[in-house]
């Protein structure tokens, strides 16, 4: 644990210097899948990385990639103190390339519609769009995902031969491919299913929060963010540190508290964190609005837990003050379009 100047706690494990983190507002996401493509080029083209996804974008509610992660268990206990078991998916569960009839449409003349071979039965983001409800009030959210590089990380202490570490200087979490043995420990244990196995050189694999670009080894020695926060259109990251004190991240996270964890109960202390997602009022039959919110808050506390409703009701607030003509540093930091404020790596040494 340590204090800020304010007196805010915040929490970094132990023997870390600083711990990088990002905030994502779902408000801004389209679902474009732009920031999957970023990180799919960047890192896992091939190599039996090919099934594997560091950064995807899934519909809520979703049964995610790989399916029903939410299910397969991980984390540690109430008291954070023992893990908890959990499940090692199947490759089913992740979806394949689906192969479509690229050779007859382009090159065969055929006038067939460009579509997969074969009828696909799932894949990853297979039920994009679908969400839930009955219309005219159904709903549905975009949720991009990356490892957390969780505070209290169980794939690393699940790991018998500490293959899996957090670094010192900015608590990102890396796989040693050196010392790991493809035991799969980690994957089993990590409730967010962001470790991957990789069949042909048999050792983990998983997001490294582009640590390359962020430690300056851009084309001319520049420090950049990671490609799926800076390649976004509606640049919904922010990047920095958790506890740099004058950054988005810090006030977002620590002193609004309108930025919040994605399942907490697994109790890994992620630090990705989120901006939890709005929607148009309800409407009755005629087509009128009504006082009920699209998306039900109770499934918002399943996915984010019972912060959700106080940084609802503050990012509320924070809107109704901007609307009377008054300022909001809430509001400010969510729409900035100042680069030095979206993305602030430089702060310590």
């Amino acid at each position: 644990m340590s204090q800020t100047d304010d007196g805010t706690d915040v929490r970094l494990a132990d023997g870390i210097d600083h711990q990088v983190a990002m905030v994502m507002d779902l408000n801004k996401c389209i679902g474009c899948q732009t920031c999957t493509i970023a990180c799919k080029t960047n890192w896992t083209d091939g190599g039996g990385r090919e099934y594997m996804y560091w950064n995807n974008v899934e519909t809520k509610p979703g049964s995610g990639y790989p399916r029903d992660w939410e299910e397969m268990g991980g984390g540690w206990d109430e008291d954070g103190e023992e893990r908890t078991p959990g499940e090692l998916q199947d490759k089913e569960a992740y979806g394949r390339a689906w192969e479509f009839n690229h050779e007859q449409v382009m090159y065969e003349g055929s006038d067939e519609p460009l579509r997969p071979m074969e009828q696909p039965d799932w894949g990853p983001n297979f039920d994009e769009d679908e969400g839930a409800g009955e219309y005219p009030n159904s709903y549905y959210f975009y949720l991009p995902r990356i490892c957390n590089h969780c505070t209290h990380p169980s794939c690393v202490e699940a790991c018998p031969r500490s293959a899996l570490y957090k670094r010192e200087e900015d608590g990102i979490v890396l796989v040693d491919q050196d010392r790991c043995r493809g035991y799969r420990y980690c994957v089993e244990g990590c409730p967010y299913k962001k470790v991957y196995y990789n069949a042909m050189k048999k050792t983990s694999e998983k997001c490294i929060f582009c640590y390359p670009r962020i430690e300056g080894e851009g084309p001319e020695g520049e420090v950049l963010p990671p490609s799926c926060a800076e390649d976004c259109p509606p640049q919904l990251r922010l990047v920095g540190y958790l506890d740099d004190e004058e950054g988005p991240i810090h006030k977002l996270v620590n002193e609004h508290e309108v930025a919040v964890r994605l399942h907490p109960e697994y109790r890994t202390e992620p630090n990705v964190y989120y901006i939890p997602p709005f929607a148009p009022p309800q409407h009755s039959e005629s087509g009128e609005s009504i006082e009920s919110e699209r998306i039900p808050r109770n499934y918002l506390e399943e996915l984010f837990g019972p912060d959700v409703h106080e940084a609802l009701n503050t990012i509320e607030r924070e809107r109704a003050k901007v609307e009377r003509g008054e300022e909001s540093e809430v509001m400010e930091l969510l729409t900035t379009t100042d680069t030095t404020d979206q993305y602030r790596l430089e702060v310590f040494d």
